[in-house]
């Protein structure tokens, strides 16, 4: 009730406390681990009641699914048209900004838990395949698991030097900017992954 005796009516926004929930179990999940991770703490985190996950995504186990799903988005949307070392040298520079370093952590972190840990490296597999794909690679072909690795490698490549820039102070390699980046990237990712 207001001072004039008008109810305020506060509205809910589904959407918003549904991606609310999402980015502080990707936070969690990205640093503490699947396992170590409650829905409590999450809940928490955005400070609504625990009943409000299983509304929005059944179980835990459904919200580290939507995790990997937006991680997944992510990913897809940075390299949307652009062409693989531009993609790579993006994700790689803009590890700084939080949620894409979220991202990665999680690709990286074991579940410990078997149905999270296959959608996990499941990720990881179609990943891999867009940038196989991406080079030519067809399932079928009879060169399709060499250019399998070459697209793991560049993925290897790619998570492993975003994760080093975002969690230590190696230098050069945490303050390179992306012009710094730019050309050795290329000559990685062309060298790993020359294009059809």
């Amino acid at each position: 009730m207001t001072g004039g005796g008008t109810e305020v009516v506060r509205r809910r926004d589904a959407a918003r406390t549904r991606q609310r929930l999402l980015d502080a179990a990707l936070k969690r999940f990205a640093h503490d681990g699947y396992a170590a991770t409650t829905v409590r703490d999450i809940t928490d985190d955005v400070g609504v009641n625990v009943a409000l996950v299983n509304r929005y995504f059944q179980t835990k186990e459904g919200l580290f699914e939507a995790c990997l799903e937006a991680a997944s988005e992510e990913l897809r949307r940075i390299a949307d048209h652009a062409p693989i070392p531009d993609a790579i040298r993006h994700v790689i520079t803009a590890t700084g900004e939080g949620r894409l370093t979220d991202v990665l952590l999680l690709l990286l972190r074991t579940s410990g838990d078997e149905r999270t840990e296959r959608m996990r490296v499941g990720l990881l597999r179609s990943t891999s395949e867009d940038l196989a794909a991406a080079a030519g690679w067809r399932p079928d072909a009879p060169e399709g698991e060499r250019l399998m690795l070459r697209a793991q490698l560049v993925l290897a490549l790619s998570v492993g030097v975003a994760t080093l820039r975002a969690s230590t102070g190696l230098r050069p390699l945490a303050t390179a900017s992306d012009e710094d980046l730019a050309g050795p990237l290329r000559e990685a990712v062309d060298a790993l992954l020359p294009r059809p």
